[in-house]
């Protein structure tokens, strides 16, 4: 199926939003990506900093990571509907904003239990935010290149695996962990200043309302999509999250190079972004059906990867090169969301955050039985799989 999709809503195929200064707008989207980034994946490296500070063990402070993912999962389909009569514009100021104010008060936290609250709410501005981004960032250019103006957004997010975890990470060691979580705030307000700047100013779309956004969710399209999501993107995760320890493990290499590999899945990130992008505003649902292969033979190789450094550090760029499926499912719910933008794009966001729910979780278990640390690429192969049966079938609705 092409990027234009016979199910793909009016709005989208009107003419670019007038901006002056398109090239900023998505400049300044992305460096929200970068903040977002950077504040969900640091605060993993500076558990053990700020654990023993607010008096908690490690297993305690990892469900300060969960308080935030779970603020996502919460938030993305909330504020997308009570935004539904915000113009777009205003909407990603005010998450900007509420974003700001969560990342500042964790890095104000007095305790563990203001810390879960807070990274709860810092949680919550995250899927709106990349769902309300997105729709932004394709409306500024002609249809035939929507996925690839929602890559230049999403490269926030990948640019940050590769430079601002470790920079937060590097901040935090040196000047405190609490100023890991105050550098977000800072670009989280630039962001905001810039989108005020530079955005396009939009209207409210006619007959826009939460019952409206809602719609999304009698459609079998938007689930099938979300489906492809949750199950096909776990596999990355479940390999992504135990990649330090089978570092240490099984290939024997010390913990300087985490880093190294961390970035490395970064740039790989970035590259399939960034080429899927361009594959999808060509051929879209041949792309996800692409990029779920893709995934499944990369994740397949890492088990035999894993023994030597030099042998993994390409495996594990070619898994991240799987994250490109981001943004092309992203254009994909704006082709079957109809007129229920807002919420489907949001939505895409709360999938995700499920699939580093499931992945790692199947992973663990997978571990704990005993298959050893690389058993966790077959777990990513099998939800690769099982994501590409999500997309045999809404392939199929298409055909009919």
């Amino acid at each position: 199926m092409s990027a234009a999709s016979p199910t793909a809503s009016p709005e989208l195929s009107d003419a670019p939003l007038p901006s002056a200064h398109t090239g900023w707008a998505l400049l300044a989207l992305a460096i929200g990506g970068f903040a977002i980034g950077t504040t969900e994946f640091a605060a993993m490296s500076l558990v053990p900093f700020f654990a023993p500070d607010l008096g908690i063990d490690i297993p305690s402070a990892g469900h300060v990571i969960s308080a935030y993912a779970l603020g996502v999962v919460v938030g993305a389909p909330l504020l997308a509907v009570l935004g539904a009569k915000v113009p777009r514009r205003t909407l990603l100021i005010l998450l900007m904003l509420a974003f700001a104010v969560g990342n500042g008060l964790s890095a104000l936290a007095p305790g563990y239990h203001a810390m879960l609250l807070f990274r709860f709410l810092s949680g919550l501005p995250h899927g709106a935010y990349f769902g309300v981004g997105a729709l932004v960032a394709a409306s500024m250019v002609a249809p035939q290149r929507r996925a690839q103006a929602v890559s230049l957004m999403m490269l926030g997010l990948t640019v940050a695996t590769i430079v601002g975890v470790p920079l937060a990470n590097a901040l935090g060691q040196w000047a405190g962990w609490r100023w890991g979580f105050g550098v977000v705030t800072l670009l989280a307000l630039l962001t905001a200043a810039l989108v005020a700047m530079h955005a396009p100013r939009d209207r409210v779309q006619a007959g826009a309302s939460a019952m409206r956004e809602l719609g999304a969710l009698g459609r079998r399209q938007v689930w099938l999509t979300l489906g492809i999501a949750t199950i096909g993107f776990g596999g990355m995760f479940a390999v992504y999250t135990y990649l330090g320890s089978t570092l240490l493990e099984v290939t024997g290499a010390g913990p300087g190079l985490l880093p190294v590999v961390l970035s490395v899945f970064g740039m790989g990130m970035t590259a399939g972004t960034l080429g899927a992008a361009w594959a999808a505003d060509r051929a879209l649902m041949p792309t996800v059906g692409g990029l779920l292969l893709w995934s499944a033979a990369s994740l397949a190789l890492y088990p035999f990867a894993a023994g030597n450094l030099w042998t993994l550090l390409p495996v594990v760029f070619l898994i991240g090169c799987g994250g490109g499926l981001g943004t092309v499912l992203q254009t994909r719910l704006m082709d079957v969301a109809g007129d229920a933008q807002t919420l489907a794009a949001a939505l895409n966001h709360s999938a995700f955050n499920a699939a580093n729910a499931l992945g790692p979780w199947l992973g663990g278990l997978a571990i704990a039985a005993g298959h050893g640390w690389t058993s966790t690429g077959w777990v990513g192969v099998a939800l690769a799989f099982g994501g590409m049966a999500f997309w045999a079938v809404s392939l199929a609705l298409d055909r009919r």
